[in-house]
């Protein structure tokens, strides 16, 4: 069965890119070559170059290997951590 193909409006592809772009900046400052980076995050070399230039289609588990191998995998609990609407949400709720 192939899997579906991964849409992501050019608005939010920006943020993909920004992504890609700061992983890739994270390992240049550390002087790390994209195949050290590749082989201590357990994933392919095209997998990283994909990862780097914001490729959504690939896991997350991906992503979350090669900022653990950056030592920046405590961003990952960032992610969704200030959900403002679903707090208004919630609260809509409360007072109903």
């Amino acid at each position: 069965m192939k899997s579906k193909q991964v849409v992501i409006f050019p608005k939010y592809q920006k943020i993909w890119d920004k992504l890609g772009e700061n992983i890739k900046l994270a390992r240049k400052r550390r002087n790390i070559t994209a195949i050290q980076l590749a082989e201590r995050a357990a994933i392919d070399r095209l997998t990283l170059r994909k990862i780097e230039r914001g490729n959504p289609s690939v896991s997350m588990g991906a992503y979350f290997n090669v900022l653990r191998a950056l030592n920046l995998h405590e961003d990952f609990l960032k992610l969704a951590v200030d959900d403002q609407l679903g707090k208004k949400l919630q609260d809509l709720n409360l007072l109903s």
